[in-house]
Parts: structure tokens; sequence; C-alpha cells
């Protein structure tokens, strides 16, 4: 287990006494985030499928153990929603409680889309968001209880700007920004918040058409302080977190100003769309009822209303 830095000019962060599960850790991203967490003494579940056969899973829990951490390996898929109940329940169960989960797991089967399969885009929306859905589903209900909770769905660039041969994968990680929104409207009363980290890290689904440059600066680990702020106390919620190469930005979904058409016809808005367009002054949505606000700030209410 890897020693982290302390914070400067303020208290490090701590996970003492927080429990986190992190899909996906066997290897690559969530590998590191299962390290980046435990060495700041969180207990782990350390969840993968294991159809590798390579006891990667094992060997992260072994990893934190080893280092002075407290871990549990725990294999199955999160497209099952029984084993995602059973691997909340084994967690609460070994340690009393669940403060962090880390959706992460997650596969790319790349394709233009003439070529793209049915099975493969339901393949890929089972695991990202289906299973992110299960997952949050089965710590949902100790979190609010508890009143405490840090859900961290891993997002992608892929999804907020596109990308070619990457249909399923960019519209399952961008319905991920919808739950987010949603789970963290939800939680929030309760103290949980839920956030997406877009990460460019490398990992076996980038590895192949990565530059040696790149692979050099985008090492796995350098993404990790942005799971380890998302899953804080500190945490925001509803925010769209990106990193890379130790370098660290934020997305935003806001809604341009508008303008109220005068004809009211198809024309005049393909005439004026540049103006519909303006992103001076954006707005960041609270929640949908937004649009309807901005729309009708343009009809002043009749008297006596």
């Amino acid at each position: 287990m890897r020693p982290h830095p302390e914070a400067a000019g303020g208290q490090p962060i701590r996970f003492d006494g927080r429990v986190a599960i992190v899909t996906g850790s066997g290897r690559g991203l969530g590998r590191e985030y299962a390290l980046a967490l435990a060495a700041r003494g969180a207990r782990v579940v350390v969840n993968g499928t294991g159809t590798a056969g390579d006891g990667a899973e094992d060997g992260v829990a072994e990893e934190i153990r080893r280092g002075g951490g407290e871990a549990l390996a725990l294999i199955g898929s999160v497209t099952d929603p029984h084993w995602c109940e059973e691997m909340a329940a084994r967690a609460k169960e070994r340690w009393g409680r669940i403060d962090i989960l880390v959706n992460n797991a997650g596969f790319v089967r790349d394709s233009s889309f003439g070529k793209l399969t049915h099975e493969d885009f339901s393949a890929v929306m089972d695991v990202h968001v289906t299973g992110a859905f299960h997952c949050a589903k089965a710590v949902w209900a100790t979190m609010r209880d508890q009143q405490y909770g840090r859900i961290v769905l891993i997002g992608s660039s892929s999804g907020l700007a596109g990308a070619f041969g990457q249909t399923a994968y960019a519209t399952a990680k961008m319905a991920l920004v919808g739950m987010m929104n949603t789970l963290g409207i939800e939680g929030a009363p309760k103290n949980v918040h839920v956030n997406c980290f877009a990460p460019a890290g490398v990992s076996r689904m980038n590895q192949s058409i990565l530059t040696a440059h790149e692979k050099a600066v985008l090492a796995a680990d350098k993404v990790a302080p942005g799971i380890v702020f998302l899953a804080s106390e500190q945490a925001p919620n509803r925010v769209i977190l990106m990193g890379g190469g130790g370098a660290f930005e934020r997305a935003y979904v806001s809604f341009t100003q508008g303008r109220l058409l005068d004809e009211g016809s198809a024309e005049e808005l393909a005439r004026r769309f540049a103006e519909i367009s303006d992103r001076s002054d954006d707005l960041l949505p609270e929640d949908m009822r937004a649009q309807v606000a901005n729309e009708m700030k343009h009809w002043p209410a009749p008297a006596g209303d």
C-alpha cells in the first residue's frame, strides 16, 4: 500500500473508519483507486468478475493488507443485482457501514455505428449504466440511514464530447451524468453526495491507441487524487470532474439564456440560431425545472397572479 503526501497548508484527507466499495478494481485505474483510498485509512472491498483467472482482485486486497490496511476481495458481476446486494451486505456485515461507492467497472466494444451490433451495445450499457444502478441501489438505503455517503460514477470525455467508434461507450457514459444529477438531488438532504469523474489514464481499454509519450504522461496513478477528493467529506455534489496526467478540469452542462421568437416559426429559429446559442451568462441548472423557468421569464405573469 502506497504512502500519500500530507496535504500542504491543511489537514490531509483521511478515510479512517470509512468503508469503500470499488468495482472493477482488480487492475488498471480501479486498482489505483482502491490503493489510494486504502492508503488513507479506508477499508476497501476490491471487486471484479475474476474472469481473467489471475487472482488480480485477491492480489490487490493482499497488497492493501500487507500495507497495514483492511480489504476484502469479492468476485461477482455488477450486472447481477442479487450479487450487488450480496456484496453490499457482506461489506456491511464485515465493517458495519458503507460510506463510499466507486462505480468503476466497465469495458469497451468499439465499432463504427454501421458495424455496431445490438448485442455489443446492450452489453456495454448493461455494465456501465445498469451495473452502476445495481450498485448504487445496493448501498443507497445504508447511506441514507447513516446520513452519509459518497458515490462516484466514472464518466468519460467520450460521453461529454463524443468519439469515433464509441457510440455504445459514449452513450453509457453520458447516461451516468443524468444518474448523477438525479441521485445527487435525492441524496443531498441525507448528506449523500454523487459526482462523476472522467479520468484520462492508461488502462487496458486505451493503451493500444495512446502514443508512448501519452502513456508516460497519463500514468494511471496520476488520476487517483480525483477519486480521493470526490470520495471525501469535502466532496461537492453533482459535479463532473475530469483529470489526467496530474491536471484536473471541471465540465459543465449549462443552458444558454435563449431568446423569445417574435414570429414563432421554424424559419425564425433558423435565422436566430446563433443568437439563441450565445453562451454569455450561461445558466447552471439546479434541476429540470430550470428549463421552464428560463423560458417563462419571457412571459411576465398576468396581473393578479
